[in-house]
């Protein structure tokens, strides 16, 4: 049962929500219900000004990620956990696979040694609410607590077991117990916590951003709907290996991946998107190789729903060019194989069925595409929907 990390303490907790594992397995979390989050912030309130100056966070927090990645660490709940525990455990809850977790903890180091000059701290009590496809988010976590009077972690219920590491590293390395704070709840208990904190940070997909009110102090990571602009006269060969690491890299689980392929030639959208499709095909199921691994998942019916997204979002006339069976048993559970879509030909000059077709930017946690043709005028619709816009290198 992972612990919560609150008042400077890991505690359990009489709320709990049972975690995914490989079979056999059983896993618990503890939950922090929304009246006690609220009892908290009045214990910061009064604590923090008893709090001594905090200098030397940048140096403590490029020790807690190499610890994160390579050491030994107090987990509440798990107890000592060293760099291959960690490896082991989200394997076999989260089906994440060992070059995925290695390439993952190399950003967020990398990251942090390629930023920029702090700002100047301030007393703020921040939240970070992180996603469940990657913990590369926890970037955002080093930032909020290099900057913040504290910052508490909201972890996915999907994958909770890196932040519950970070914060462990961050203790390990003399991080004040105070100044972090380990958050698992509900999706009632996000909004408890937005209420309580004084700065947000919030990732999730579209039906989290929906219900999530704006307000200055909230940054908000919603669906990337990430695309590419594949140029009238670029080889197709050059195309799929240009395309290829765009679609299936870090398991399509990145914001930034391409969920849309866009040809400005009517005639080289499918010339392009088969040759994609064979590459795509070609992938191993996790865990693979270290280039592009593919995840499992371990709730069964996740996999499922996921896939029955993409197909129930087709329409007459699209053509889905994957061939395989779109789903591998590995290690016990399902591997979603690699999905690409050829959208129908009659919409390619109409801007209005560009915007509505919904597999248009249309995210899922596994490599997925679809190739279009477009006018000049929906292109710049699609684009503008889209947060990451590809283009190959001149």
């Amino acid at each position: 049962m992972l612990s919560a990390f609150r008042r400077g303490e890991w505690r359990t907790s009489l709320d709990t929500a049972a975690l995914p594992g490989a079979a056999g397995s059983a896993y618990g979390l503890a939950l922090v219900p929304e009246i006690v989050s609220h009892a908290d912030r009045g214990w910061w309130d009064s604590t923090r000004a008893e709090l001594p100056p905090f200098t030397g966070r940048r140096e403590l927090l490029l020790a807690a990620v190499e610890l994160f990645t390579r050491g030994r660490v107090f987990v509440g709940g798990l107890g000592e956990q060293d760099a291959d525990d960690f490896r082991a455990l989200v394997w076999e809850t989260a089906g994440l696979p060992g070059p995925l977790v290695d390439r993952w903890c190399a950003l967020l180091r990398d990251g942090l040694l390629t930023r920029g000059e702090a700002p100047a701290p301030d007393d703020l009590l921040s939240l970070v609410a992180l996603p469940g496809n990657t913990f590369t988010c926890l970037d955002s976590v080093l930032d909020q607590a290099e900057r913040s009077g504290a910052v508490w972690v909201r972890p996915s219920r999907r994958e909770p077991y890196s932040a519950a590491r970070l914060v462990a590293a961050l203790l390990a390395v003399g991080w004040p117990a105070a100044r972090i704070g380990l958050y698992p709840t509900g999706r009632r208990g996000l909004h408890g916590l937005l209420k309580r904190t004084d700065r947000q940070t919030v990732y999730g997909g579209a039906g989290l951003a929906a219900s999530v009110r704006g307000s200055p102090a909230l940054t908000l990571h919603g669906p990337g709907r990430g695309c590419a602009l594949v140029p009238a006269d670029m080889p197709v060969e050059q195309a799929v290996a240009w395309l290829l690491p765009l679609v299936a890299g870090d398991s399509g689980r990145f914001c930034i991946n391409v969920r849309a392929v866009i040809c400005t030639d009517r005639r080289q959208s499918s010339a392009l998107a088969v040759p994609l499709a064979a590459a795509l095909d070609a992938l191993p199921p996790a865990p693979g190789g270290p280039d592009w691994p593919l995840t499992v998942f371990r709730e069964p019916e996740a996999a499922h729903r996921a896939l029955r997204s993409v197909h129930d979002r087709m329409r007459p006339g699209d053509r889905m060019l994957t061939r395989r069976d779109p789903i591998a048993l590995v290690d016990g559970s399902p591997c979603v194989l690699p999905r690409l879509v050829l959208l129908q030909e009659h919409v390619r000059e109409c801007v209005q069925e560009y915007e509505c077709h919904p597999l248009v930017g249309h995210e899922v946690p596994f490599p997925f595409a679809a190739v279009l043709h477009a006018a000049p005028d929906a292109v710049r619709a699609l684009t503008a929907e889209s947060l990451f816009v590809h283009r190959p290198a001149k």
